[in-house]
Parts: structure tokens; sequence; C-alpha cells
């Protein structure tokens, strides 16, 4: 990747802003980040204004939960305010009103895969507690660009919070519990990555397990990363399973891998490939799986594969 211009603090006599806080240690957004970010949230915007379901999208539904495949560039306020439509018809063939909807869990704007809706107060409540006991498994896939890897798997272990700018940064696993500016403090952040293709050619079968928790080295985050971004770039489709549930967690750490995303200009991806601009990152929720907060079952939801990861595992050309 091309040499990037980002934002860089400015001088401050602050003593406090410089000595009492931890450095993060990812970059700041890159210059260019602003202007893209800005069209593709007005882009977003609009295809959000117009945005329905329809029953080809539902993954799974009962009467307490619907699960729904979302699109790239859809905000998840739309996707929600799009079931009532979609349950219109079954309810109003049976004499019962649209229940009342909720968000289990959210997905980046541009961010693909398996989105949860409860249809009662209690449910959302249930569910809500496991995410936040991490007794919901999440994995995703994503296709990044850089240096291919020398891991076929690795944990990454990391601190996680704003910057005085208000941006989400690594930051050291030995920060964990230090005051950040505004007041917040530094969380604990851990994912597990699998290396499932390089440049369309890998380990195609591993396509069919996700079900299986990641192993491989466990990486540490104690300074900034040692990544050359001028070797050679690769494409590489990746498995991540999020351990916590940070924001922008698999971005920020693909990017301290040195494999950003392709898309994903805010964290370093590249916004320009082989002749094509991206509108998004690819990052797509693949599987979610956690027991049914009413009936007790264990249930395992799946999203379709996006264009690009059928490509990356070679599966269409």
């Amino acid at each position: 990747m091309a040499t990037q211009t980002h934002f860089e603090p400015q001088p401050t006599n602050d003593l406090n802003s410089l000595d009492n806080y931890p450095l993060p240690l990812s970059p700041p957004l890159p210059l260019v980040s602003k202007d893209v970010e800005l069209n593709r949230a007005l882009t977003a915007s609009s295809r959000s204004a117009l945005f329905s379901l329809s029953h080809n999208d539902v993954i799974f539904e009962d009467d307490w939960l619907i699960a729904v495949n979302k699109p790239q560039g859809i905000y998840c306020e739309s996707v929600l305010s799009a079931v009532p439509n979609l349950l219109a018809d079954t309810n109003n063939e049976h004499g019962t009103k649209v229940p009342e909807l909720h968000l289990a869990n959210r997905l980046d704007r541009d961010t693909s895969g398996v989105m949860v809706i409860t249809k009662s107060h209690k449910v959302a409540a249930k569910l809500v507690k496991a995410f936040t006991e991490h007794k919901v498994r999440k994995t995703y896939l994503a296709l990044c660009v850089g240096p291919a890897p020398k891991w076929g798997q690795i944990i990454v272990r990391s601190g996680h919070g704003r910057s005085k700018h208000g941006a989400w940064r690594v930051y050291a696993a030995s920060d964990v519990g230090r005051t950040l500016p505004g007041g917040s403090v530094v969380k604990d952040m851990q994912t597990s990555f699998q290396a499932l293709s390089i440049n369309g050619f890998g380990c195609l079968e591993a396509i069919s397990e996700s079900g299986k928790e990641g192993g491989g080295d466990l990486l540490i985050v104690e300074e900034k990363s040692p990544v050359d971004f001028d070797m050679k770039k690769d494409e590489i489709l990746i498995r991540a399973c999020p351990q916590s549930g940070r924001t922008h967690q698999i971005r920020l750490h693909c990017q301290y891998l040195g494999i950003p995303i392709r898309g994903d200009i805010k964290y370093e991806g590249v916004y320009e490939w082989k002749g094509k601009t991206y509108d998004g990152h690819e990052l797509h929720a693949e599987t979610l799986s956690f027991t049914h907060p009413v009936s007790g079952q264990s249930i395992l939801l799946q999203a379709p594969l996006p264009l690009w990861a059928n490509q990356a595992l070679g599966l269409q050309r």
C-alpha cells in the first residue's frame, strides 16, 4: 500500500494529555478517509431510506426471533424498520399484531451478514444478557489485502479505546484499565483468526468448519505493529472469531496484523485495488450461535456467502 497521510494531533502544553494517558499503537485515521467516509454515509442514507426486506432475506424465524441477512451499505436501523412490513402479511393472515421489535446485535454500515431481531422486550433482555456475558459465538469472514501471513491461525489480544480525538484505536494489552481522554478506560479485546485462502488458493474445506473454535499462537500486543506495508500485497480471506465485543474490533486487529480489510479506508484498507474502486469494506457476519432464550435449544444461524467470499475461496470465478 502506498504511504498514506494521517491526522496527527497538534502539540499541546497539557502535560496530562501527554504523560498520563496510554498511547495508541495503531495509526490515526488516514486523511483521505474523511471525504470517502462522508460520501459512503450519504450513499448509505439514500439506499437505507428505500430499503425493504423480502422473505429471501430471512435466515430464521419463530415466534420470538427473526434473523435476516443484512446487505452491505445499509444501516441497522433501516433493517429493523423494514421488518414490520415483512411480517405484516403473515400477521394479517393470522389476525395478530406486529410484535415489538428490538435489535439483538448491530453490524457496521458496510458489514453484511446475520442480524437478529427479537419480538418482545423479555426475549430482547435475555439475548442482550447472553451477548454481554459472551455466551453468543460469532464468526466473520473478511477479505484482506496485505503481505501473506506466516500464520495459519493466530489469537490477538490487545487493549481497545478511543484516542483523544475520538477515533477507535488499538492499545497495549498492559494498558487495559487505564484512563483515556474523556474519562473512558482501555478495555480488553481478543480475536482469533484463521487464514482460509491466499490469492484464491488455500484451505477450501475450511468454509465448512465455522463451528470450530480457533487456535494458533497467542499474540499479546505491547508495541506498534512491525509489519512492512511496502511488501508484496496478497488477497487473504480470513475467518475471525471475536471473543470480546468491541467496536470495530476485527477491523482494528486486521489493521494491526498488517492485513487491513479491502475497502476499509478508515483502517488503512485499500480503496482502489486492481482497477476497481470499493464502496465499503468487505466484512461479513457469517454465523451466530447461541442458546435460544425461550426454548433452550442450540441455535446456529448462518448467512449466505457474499460474492467476494465465494471468489476468494475459488468457488466462483
